[in-house]
């Protein structure tokens, strides 16, 4: 974990869940706040990681742990996931790694919620902020992106639509505040999502990115409508969710909403 104190408050940035957490805060706040921040990422390896066999996902797939003596934030995790199943008409179901017409694969558990975990565990960490004082703050987990207030006043935070074809580029460039960000796709691990109603890799749609004010709504819908395919899109609007979708042909489709968010 590097960390940098600074005039106009802390930057961290935690390596864990196979990729690099920043924390950015705008705000003076006490150290020991942003050391419990980033104590709740290791925390929620501990539980959720698919690849490491310790973890409680991993000894609840075994039988080894029952989900009565499972801690609560499983129990949460897996209620929200059950919820979002039911939504999205199956295209969002964290069983799919135990499908007999799915090939196994290193990291894909028999009870897998890693489509909506990381955007719940990094709303937590926001609200956990906003109680220790904190407004103006983001933290980025691997494009997953929540925001409270903004760095400079008068401005919100920038973040970037990648570009599904061409790494260097942006897709979109959205300006947001007390918002969360999260895009699900394909573009750079391949086919990994898998449909669960077919068993077979997700088709039609690139990638997915949606706004909403919790990030664990837009993580898990932007999964679901990723699955979803040409549904996608209507599904998304249909919750009032403002959302990009790039097609596997490269048309882009934006709901109404989205259009607040856009930087100039």
């Amino acid at each position: 974990m590097s960390r940098l104190a600074t005039a106009r408050g802390t930057l961290r940035v935690v390596h864990t869940w196979g990729t690099a957490i920043t924390v950015d805060i705008r705000d003076r706040v006490a150290p020991e706040v942003v050391d419990g921040v980033c104590a709740w990422f290791r925390r929620v390896d501990d539980i959720f990681s698919t690849w490491r066999s310790d973890s409680e996902i991993s000894r609840l797939s075994r039988h080894e742990l029952t989900l009565r003596d499972a801690s609560p934030d499983l129990r949460t995790v897996l209620d929200l996931c059950d919820q979002l199943t039911e939504d999205s008409r199956g295209a969002f179901d964290i069983h799919v790694g135990a499908d007999p017409r799915v090939a196994p694969r290193e990291g894909l558990g028999p009870i897998d919620p890693s489509g909506l975990v990381k955007g719940w565990a990094l709303q937590r960490a926001a609200d956990d902020l906003r109680h220790a004082g904190a407004t103006n703050f983001a933290i980025n987990a691997g494009g997953d992106v929540i925001t409270g207030g903004s760095p400079r006043t008068g401005e919100g935070w920038r973040v970037g639509i990648r570009h599904p074809w061409q790494r260097d580029k942006v897709a979109m460039v959205l300006e947001v505040s007390d918002v969360g960000v999260a895009t699900s796709g394909r573009y750079e691990r391949g086919d990994h999502i898998i449909d669960p109603r077919t068993g077979q890799p997700a088709t039609g749609l690139m990638s997915v990115t949606v706004v909403a004010q919790d990030l664990t709504v837009a993580d898990g819908c932007a999964t679901a409508a990723l699955v979803l395919g040409e549904e996608g899109p209507p599904w998304l609007a249909g919750r009032s969710l403002a959302s990009l979708v790039i097609a596997d042909d490269g048309t882009t489709t934006a709901t109404d909403g989205l259009q607040r968010y856009r930087a100039d």
